[in-house]
């Protein structure tokens, strides 16, 4: 029995408004703010937050994104300034690729098989 999940994930970064614009742009999301330095998701499942202020940050972890079609989601994050740091390649359960966003943290979406 499991006696925990992941549920929120949280980013650093230096302008909260930038993440908010490039993460709506790339998967639709929306997002609340909480102050001049801090944004998040309020999904309920696994919520994504921004954090910049400085003194609470920490080095985030790779968060990867499961996408309905990994093509679209590559367009998207480069049409809107993401970095591609690693092409479409596949892994045992699917395929996926690795990004940077405005901030400069990696991330990775994924399409099952």
């Amino acid at each position: 029995m499991s006696r925990g999940r992941i549920d929120f994930i949280e980013l650093a970064c230096a302008d909260v408004g930038e993440m908010q614009d490039f993460y709506s742009a790339v998967f639709g999301w929306e997002f609340e703010r909480f102050g001049p330095t801090y944004a998040c998701t309020m999904t309920g499942d696994v919520d994504l937050g921004f954090q910049a202020d400085m003194p609470e940050q920490t080095v985030a972890p790779l968060t990867v994104i499961q996408v309905p079609d990994l093509e679209e989601a590559l367009a998207s994050v480069e049409a809107v300034g993401g970095v591609v740091t690693r092409p479409i390649f596949a892994f045992p359960g699917g395929r996926r690729f690795h990004f940077r966003d405005p901030a400069g943290n990696e991330l990775a979406a994924h399409k099952p098989d």
